[in-house]
C-alpha cells in the first residue's frame, strides 16, 4: 500500500455543484496529462503510480468527492482506489 497523503473529507465537504457533474476540477487535473490506464489497473497490477500522481494534484479533493457522489466503482480517484473509498466512505442505505 502506498503511504502517501490520506484525505479524509465527509459527506458535507461534497459541493452540489461536484454531484452534478461540473468538471471545471477536471481540466486541472494532473491526471490528464498522465496514462490513463494508470488509473484503472488490472486486478493484482500496482495502484502506486496513479497514488503518487494523485498526491500531488491540486484537485485531489474535487476528484475524490465527485468519485463519491457519482458511484465510481472501478479505479483510482482523488488517490484512492474503489476498495478503499468503499471501506472509508460507506454509503448510507435509506
Amino acid at each position: 500500500m502506498c503511504r502517501g497523503v490520506v484525505v479524509e473529507m465527509t459527506i458535507t465537504e461534497i459541493h452540489p455543484v461536484d454531484i452534478t457533474g461540473n468538471g471545471d476540477w477536471q481540466e486541472r487535473a494532473v491526471c490528464q496529462r498522465t496514462d490513463p490506464e494508470a488509473f484503472f489497473p488490472e486486478p493484482g497490477e500496482a495502484v502506486r503510480p496513479a497514488k503518487r500522481v494523485c498526491a500531488g494534484c491540486e484537485v485531489r479533493v474535487d476528484c475524490l468527492a465527485y468519485a463519491l457522489a457519482n458511484d465510481e466503482r472501478f479505479g483510482v480517484w482523488g488517490g484512492l482506489t474503489a476498495s478503499e473509498r468503499r471501506r472509508r466512505y460507506p454509503r448510507v442505505q435509506p
